[in-house]
């Protein structure tokens, strides 16, 4: 299993760099960063910082979208780095979020993400492709390579994930969610004529290490309320039961709306209906032993990368453990199966 870890581009932008440096030092093998251009800074420039001040860790999204940036801008961004980088960059994509509704926009058709899916992905692999009626290749591209992880919860962008994309993101740690989920994504490929185990399976959650629950709780409850985003729109078209399980559904009866302005931070002020059951479902707290725990129960569904949130208090204290205990125990687990 690799770990990755998923930071916001608050300013200022130094911190955020150095973050992604010390999740370096501690192992990580992944960093990834929110994109919303209105909420927090550009990514991409801060992605240009993060990988001249490190040498290993693969940086991208998570997740961009196909509606905030034309599909061919969004491609040369990633050929430029890994030109100047080594191919270091991977992007991560969806329907759209808070990126397309702080401007009262929605998320994007399936048709247009699988069309963007593709478009990104030949551009930024030095591919020639077919554009809006033109053949397009990059001429200054030589030897770029880039996977597309698609994050997905519905069924049909389940669906979708299954039968395009390199990798797919699931945005929270419930084990039983995640096995319905990967087994869907899986099934999805295999009738599409591809081989389920080439693709990445990326679980992502707020991890917290720490001993105080209630702390604990409320500095990560926001991740229920971002994860009830997308839930509520597929309620919202399939129904409250049959199209997702139960216990991703049953939480959100009490969600009255949604405040932007908080997207992603600890402080979110109105997650409140966000139990606490569900809480320690999606996230991973507690020391290290019950994190190694979880991704072990992660691992064996075939999740091949845990990404960690670190929106919240501890942020160094945490990756310093991961550092020195969760991921030697995971990648020593691996040593003595193989």
């Amino acid at each position: 299993m690799d770990f990755g870890v998923v930071l916001q581009t608050n300013p200022p932008a130094a911190r955020t760099v150095q973050l992604a440096k010390l999740a370096e030092a501690h192992g990580f093998s992944h960093v990834w960063t929110f994109d919303s251009h209105l909420l927090w800074q550009e990514p991409y420039v801060i992605h240009s910082a993060i990988l001249a001040e490190t040498n290993h860790v693969t940086v991208g999204p998570f997740v961009t979208n196909p509606a905030t940036r034309d599909w061919t801008v969004t491609a040369s961004v990633f050929a430029t780095l890994n030109e100047m980088y080594g191919n270091r960059t991977i992007c991560g994509i969806g329907r759209g979020d808070s990126a397309v509704r702080v401007t009262n926009g929605k998320p994007t058709t399936m048709a247009e993400l699988r069309e963007s899916i593709h478009v990104i992905r030949e551009l930024a692999n030095s591919r020639a492709v077919e554009y809006k009626g033109a053949t397009l290749q990059f001429p200054w591209s030589r030897g770029s390579r880039l996977d597309v992880w698609v994050a997905a919860y519905g069924p049909m962008a389940l669906k979708l994930t299954g039968e395009v994309g390199d990798g797919f993101i699931l945005q929270l740690a419930d084990v039983d969610i995640a096995a319905w989920m990967i087994k869907t994504v899986k099934d999805a490929a295999a009738a599409a004529g591809r081989d389920p185990d080439s693709l990445a399976f990326c679980v992502a959650a707020p991890m917290y290490i720490g001993d105080d629950w209630p702390h604990m709780r409320d500095q990560c409850r926001w991740f229920g309320g971002m994860v009830g985003n997308h839930v509520a729109d597929i309620v919202a078209k399939y129904g409250h039961h049959g199209a997702i399980p139960d216990a991703l559904a049953d939480y959100i009866e009490g969600r009255t709306g949604y405040d932007y302005n908080t997207h992603g931070r600890a402080e979110n002020d109105h997650v409140d209906f966000v139990p606490d059951e569900i809480v320690d479902r999606f996230c991973i707290l507690g020391s290290a032993s019950d994190h190694i725990a979880k991704l072990e129960q992660l691992r064996a569904l075939g999740v091949t990368q845990f990404a960690g949130y670190l929106q919240h208090d501890n942020k160094e204290e945490t990756l310093r453990v991961y550092g020195e205990s969760v991921i030697p125990a995971l990648q020593s687990h691996l040593t003595a199966k193989s």
